[in-house]
């Protein structure tokens, strides 16, 4: 698929379903505890490959590279620091080998640069604003269909994001937040702020993913709805973790009812939907099929 397919499905109003969670399944398929799925992008291709599979064959529309933390900033000082190139250009072909001939979008994942901006941290938000537009460089060279900055939570980040982005691409641009304090993100920010802020940036979609319960996230989506006319990403957690005595994760949401849940993110709204952390490709299938029988 390419770029102008993806902003014709948006305007026509198509239902979208987006993947599930590249973290969490991975360590439940023994990515080690401290190690990135960026590693693996390198070190372990087949299983990068074979979740995306997965989760096309559960119903995926559109899938996310392997690159949530490949920035300069995020691999600074490992393994991978100086290989910003290599990293996003590799995922991207690992998620293309993937696809493979299926009608599947490849969205470039940029998700937070691991610090904050000053004045409440040491990074210049011009230096964050050039490690987001090399990573999208990278990323719209390699191949990709569109772009998702994820996982936001400070406003001024977001907008270093988008303006990065938008300093190197020109493709299909979604900025998602994670309210991860129920109703507001981690530095305070609402739906209806990030909606405000963002409204005039060139974004092409706005999103809620990650966070806290799914009712705090439809809550969320809610509120969004109301504050805005772009299209909306909706891509919860299953439900909240729970750490067992092997410090084992598990989510507490099973497939069935993530999958009964997905009518009522249609109906507040959500135009592409999917999964955040916990959510398996079993989750997905439920979701997959839910949201195309509405």
């Amino acid at each position: 698929m390419n770029n102008s397919t993806f902003l014709d499905a948006l305007k026509s109003g198509r239902r979208i379903v987006s993947d599930g969670a590249t973290g969490t399944n991975l360590i439940a398929r023994g990515l080690p505890h401290g190690t990135t799925a960026e590693n693996w992008v390198l070190e372990q291709p087949e299983q990068i490959v074979r979740l995306h599979q997965e989760f096309i064959t559960a119903g995926a529309d559109l899938i996310l590279t392997s690159t949530f933390g490949a920035t300069s900033l995020r691999l600074a000082g490992s393994s991978l620091d100086g290989r910003v190139v290599e990293v996003n250009q590799r995922a991207v072909q690992l998620a293309r080998q993937a696809a493979g001939n299926s009608p599947v979008w490849v969205a470039g994942s940029l998700g937070p640069v691991g610090g904050l901006l000053k004045p409440y941290g040491p990074l210049e938000p011009a230096a964050v604003t050039e490690a987001y537009a090399e990573q999208a460089r990278a990323l719209t060279g390699a191949g990709v269909d569109l772009l998702a900055i994820e996982t936001q939570f400070d406003l001024g980040e977001a907008k270093a994001a988008i303006q990065g982005v938008r300093s190197v691409s020109d493709l299909p641009l979604i900025c998602s937040f994670s309210y991860d304090r129920g109703r507001r993100t981690m530095m305070g920010v609402s739906p209806t702020q990030a909606a405000r802020q963002l409204a005039d940036l060139g974004i092409d979609a706005i999103g809620v993913n990650c966070g806290r319960s799914l009712e705090e996230n439809l809550q969320n989506l809610v509120e969004l709805r109301q504050a805005t006319s772009l299209p909306i990403w909706f891509k919860p957690n299953a439900g909240l973790p729970h750490v067992d005595e092997q410090n084992r994760t598990s989510y507490s949401v099973t497939p069935a009812e993530m999958g009964a849940q997905a009518p009522a993110w249609l109906a507040a709204g959500a135009q592409i939907i999917g999964g955040c952390c916990g959510t398996t490709p079993e989750h997905l299938a439920q979701i997959a099929r839910a949201v195309k029988a509405a």
